[in-house]
């Protein structure tokens, strides 16, 4: 994990020579997180809110700029089980994550940009809230990745992105014993604002 940011971090800073301007701020935002599950045991849940708080830092490279981010990710899902005695049964799971999305995007007009990249996240605390029976073991995995992809508006120091995130391998490959393909799919926007 630390050789990851590690790299990134050169990457950016290699990338300034060579780039046309840099910046670097705060992003805050919020995400509407959707469970999928792909199992005929649990039924994916209503989608639930959550937030991220971090940094980022932007390298142009004419049209094109290098975008990589920090951020410190809670979001949460629901599912049912049918146990078949006393019917559907709720779950929420909480999950705290470490998220490194690394955006490569294209500008148009000095305001409108496109972007896509790979995103690695790393478990800090996730957790099956009121697991009892049946449903109680999850082993979550430690690090996932996965891809974002979406649009974003510069108005001065203001950036604002909307995106949309999957998971290329699940998060979880059993709940309780049950085999499933558990992954955690969302929507993003969050805005950062550049120092310089």
């Amino acid at each position: 994990m630390k050789k990851l940011i590690l790299s990134l971090a050169l990457l950016a800073f290699a990338l300034t020579g060579y780039s046309q301007g840099f910046s670097f701020g705060p992003k805050v935002g919020l995400s509407q997180t959707k469970l999928d599950l792909k199992s005929e045991d649990f039924k994916s849940g209503d989608a639930k809110f959550g937030y991220h708080v971090g940094l980022f830092a932007r390298v142009g490279l004419g049209p094109l700029y290098l975008q990589p981010e920090l951020l410190y990710a809670q979001t949460k899902g629901e599912f049912s089980f049918n146990d078949g005695v006393s019917g559907d049964k709720e779950y929420k799971s909480n999950f705290n994550r470490l998220d490194i999305p690394v955006m490569v995007g294209l500008k148009f007009f000095k305001l409108l940009r496109i972007q896509a990249g790979p995103i690695a996240s790393v478990n800090i605390d996730s957790k099956l809230k009121d697991a009892v029976d049946t449903v109680q073991d999850v082993d979550y995995k430690k690090t996932t990745i996965g891809y974002q992809a979406g649009l974003g508006l510069d108005i001065g120091n203001l950036i604002v992105d909307a995106k949309y995130e999957s998971s290329l391998g699940n998060i979880s490959g059993k709940i309780g014993g049950f085999e499933t393909d558990h992954r955690v799919n969302q929507w993003i926007l969050s805005v950062g604002f550049k120092l310089f």
